[in-house]
């Protein structure tokens, strides 16, 4: 094997032949279901301005500290490859005027997102994530419709999963519950890990948010948001849980979840698979953000979900992703049957039947032993003299069975064996 010039960026992967049917499969099906509750599609750029993440995202957050890709243009632009979803989807609410369109505005969207962090099984550079948003109204039956959804597409995936739910408050509880947990925390300061010591003053709520054995041994005995949370807060969050139990959705409390981002507030969750530990998506309230961002006060919720954890939890659990049909060959010999052969081709696809062949071999044995490498369980052969009959054989490839039949029923024909 001979050195190779150029290879793939550290953190990123081609993503082809199995692994292409996996994402497809779960594009094809968010998609479905995510139509079925009237969200459209919405595509953003995947340059945005470094400064809508600073103001949204939150700067003492690890994304705008550590993990953004940034470029300065030659005119002197400062742009990111886009870390997260909501926020260029708030900038287009705000640009385009979205909010004169009857509310909510619902907005599903399928794409590659970039952090530079350390790449492992699941997490990578570029990372790829769906996600749904809802802007423009106040609701908990939305909260509770939008946790439904994300569960409704794991379901459809196979994949049982759990949902956690906390609920953040808004800016009056949460200031009060902030500083009464920096106050809980400061004896325990330095037994934190690194990044939480970074914390503590500039962005103490996030503490919450560490994996570290050693500070989950801590926050398990910090207070808890919920005991802070207003009286309308308390109505707002226990008529979301009402709407999930109606559902029969299964959920855990969980008063230390928060979610890395700093525009969340009142209903936040995170998404498990069984057996797994990390979740595999979350999301939540975000009231603020559209007013933060420059727009008018809009209420908005939404969510996303990792497309590669995902998948290795689909892997791990040996979950089909293709009903692969029967596969068909058509080998042809001589230029007539070629002529003939794109025509046929032609009725198969509007049958929706994918139809092999290698037009460029001209004997049958060099076809045959293509059509048995591609798995074909039938041939269809046409030969001239197949032509002038309006004939064509179908060769039972397993079996070596072999029956000709009209050229004006082949395609009725396959299809009832396929």
């Amino acid at each position: 094997m001979t050195d190779q010039e150029f290879k793939k960026p550290s953190g990123t992967r081609d993503i082809f032949d199995r692994e292409g049917d996996y994402f497809q499969k779960i594009e094809d099906t968010s998609r479905r279901i995510a139509g079925e509750y009237n969200f459209k599609t919405i595509r953003t750029p995947i340059l945005e301005e470094k400064r809508l993440f600073v103001r949204s995202v939150g700067e003492r957050t690890d994304i705008v500290q550590k993990e953004m890709y940034e470029l300065t243009t030659k005119g002197g632009d400062e742009l990111v490859l886009r870390p997260e979803g909501t926020a260029p989807i708030v900038r287009s609410y705000i640009e385009n005027d979205l909010y004169k369109k009857p509310q909510p505005v619902k907005f599903y969207y399928f794409g590659p997102f970039f952090r530079y962090e350390r790449p492992q099984k699941g997490r990578y550079r570029q990372f790829h994530q769906f996600g749904l948003e809802i802007l423009g109204k106040k609701s908990p039956a939305l909260d509770g419709q939008l946790i439904l959804i994300f569960w409704k597409i794991f379901k459809s995936l196979q994949i049982e999963t759990s949902v956690k739910i906390n609920n953040l408050g808004c800016e009056g509880c949460r200031r009060e519950y902030v500083e009464d947990l920096k106050k809980a925390l400061k004896p325990h300061k330095e037994s934190l890990c690194k990044n939480c010591k970074e914390r503590f003053d500039k962005n103490t709520l996030r503490i919450l948010d560490c994996k570290e054995e050693k500070c989950r041994e801590v926050i398990e005995t910090m207070p808890q948001i919920v005991d802070y949370l207003c009286k309308a807060c308390k109505k707002n969050f226990k008529r979301v849980l009402e709407f999930l139990n109606k559902m029969e959705l299964p959920y855990e409390l969980d008063p230390f979840l928060v979610r890395g981002l700093d525009y969340y507030n009142n209903t936040t969750f995170e998404f498990f698979a069984e057996g797994w530990g990390f979740a595999l998506g979350g999301g939540g309230r975000y009231d603020g953000l559209v007013e933060a961002l420059g727009g008018r006060k809009t209420p908005a919720c939404g969510g996303a979900v990792g497309v590669e954890r995902t998948v290795e939890v689909m892997k791990d659990k040996n979950i089909e992703v293709k009903n692969k049909p029967k596969k068909v060959f058509l080998a042809q010999l001589g230029d007539s049957a070629k002529k003939k052969a794109f025509e046929l081709f032609e009725e198969f696809r509007k049958e929706g039947i994918p139809v092999y062949e290698s037009m460029g071999r001209d004997s049958l044995k060099s076809q045959m032993s293509r059509a048995d490498k591609l798995g074909a369980e039938y041939t269809l052969i046409l030969g001239r003299q197949e032509c002038i009959k309006n004939q064509i054989i179908i060769r039972e490839m397993k079996s070596g069975k072999q029956e000709t039949v009209s050229l004006d029923e082949v395609v009725e024909e396959i299809k009832k064996r396929i």
